[in-house]
């Protein structure tokens, strides 16, 4: 498991939004956006509700963040 996609996942949970953990990571939204997806895919499960503007964890993700 790749350590920076926790670490991407963790951002998004504490900002509440892929933008707002791309400007706090410095690095562009798309990537981190990729490698949360990457993450779910590696794990088998979705970890985060998308909506328009927030973003919320599953079950599986609040365990996974814990």
């Amino acid at each position: 498991m790749n350590l920076n996609r926790l670490a991407y996942f963790a951002a998004v949970v504490d900002a509440g939004s892929f933008t707002r953990a791309a400007e706090r990571l410095g690095i562009t939204k798309a990537v981190v956006s990729q490698q949360v997806a990457r993450l779910e895919r590696d794990v088998g499960t979705t970890l985060l509700i998308r909506t328009t503007r927030r973003v919320h964890p599953t079950e599986a993700g609040r365990t996974f963040h814990a």
